[in-house]
């Protein structure tokens, strides 16, 4: 008797891609975060020690540190991202050899996968620190090629002159390359402190503080108050975090790209529509 059993539907492969895009999206850190440990040796795939280039697919065994890393697909991982307001006295990173206070050890668990900074701030620094679960967009918050906008306060001892606030506005040679605020405001102030908020879209180490240094300014104190369309705002107080409501997670995903997630179907009474 002929068998008039015909084939189900092909099952699409998946296309390789990079291996710290991949780890990047099941949220187990930034790419570049990635890439270090790659070039550390402490990544395997299928046994294999990997380097960089390397491609693979969720269908491969990936190991980092020994352990085995479940990858899911994106939409299946539920994007997470806060605000933290950091204290001067902590450091951006998991584990200090110093044994200093680090930012994480005030966070939330995470619903899935773990926290990854976007971006830094010295120890020094205080104010806004945006965090996600989602290794995609902390790349993309990060990515010079966004050119994001990040604001700071500057207390700042003394009163620069009109030229010297003219020379940071064009342009100011640093070791790394040449550097510039696209915003200087002046906010006032008392006795030989005054404070400004100054905005630029780069996040080169140091560089508000290296920027003033260069014009011969003292910093005495920095604050970051806004990362794109983020503020950090005064009700959140330093050591505290809080979710981004629906609209700043909206606004963020837009700046860098990303679609919105959509808002669930509803069924005919109003309820979210359930299958089966």
């Amino acid at each position: 008797m002929k068998n008039d059993r015909r084939p189900g539907p092909r099952v699409p492969q998946e296309e390789p891609v990079r291996l710290q895009k991949l780890l990047a999206e099941a949220g187990l850190g930034s790419r570049r975060e990635i890439e270090g440990w790659i070039t550390a040796g402490r990544v395997r795939v299928n046994g294999e020690l990997a380097t960089l280039g390397d491609r693979a697919t969720r269908a491969d065994r990936i190991r980092v540190d020994g352990r085995d890393v479940r990858l899911q697909r994106q939409r299946d991982v539920e994007r997470q991202v806060i605000v933290y307001h950091k204290p001067e006295g902590e450091v951006v990173t998991r584990r200090d050899p110093e044994e200093r206070a680090t930012v994480f050890r005030r966070l939330p668990r995470p619903k899935q996968g773990r926290w990854i900074a976007v971006g830094r701030l010295d120890i020094n620094t205080s104010g806004l620190i945006l965090f996600t679960t989602d290794g995609e967009l902390a790349n993309r918050l990060m990515h010079p090629s966004r050119e994001l906008e990040r604001e700071y306060a500057v207390r700042i001892l003394g009163e620069p002159s009109q030229e010297t606030l003219a020379q940071l506005a064009k342009g100011v040679e640093l070791e790394d390359g040449p550097a510039r605020f696209d915003h200087i405001e002046s906010r006032g102030g008392s006795g030989a402190n005054r404070w400004y908020h100054v905005v630029l879209h780069e996040g080169r180490n140091r560089e508000v503080r290296r920027l003033w240094e260069a014009v011969g300014v003292t910093v005495s104190r920095l604050i970051r108050v806004r990362y794109g369309n983020i503020e950090l705002g005064r009700r959140l107080f330093p050591g505290n975090w809080r979710p981004l409501d629906e609209q700043e997670l909206n606004g963020l995903l837009t700046l860098v790209g990303m679609a919105p997630p959509r808002p669930p179907r509803r069924g005919p009474g109003g309820g979210p529509r359930r299958r089966g």
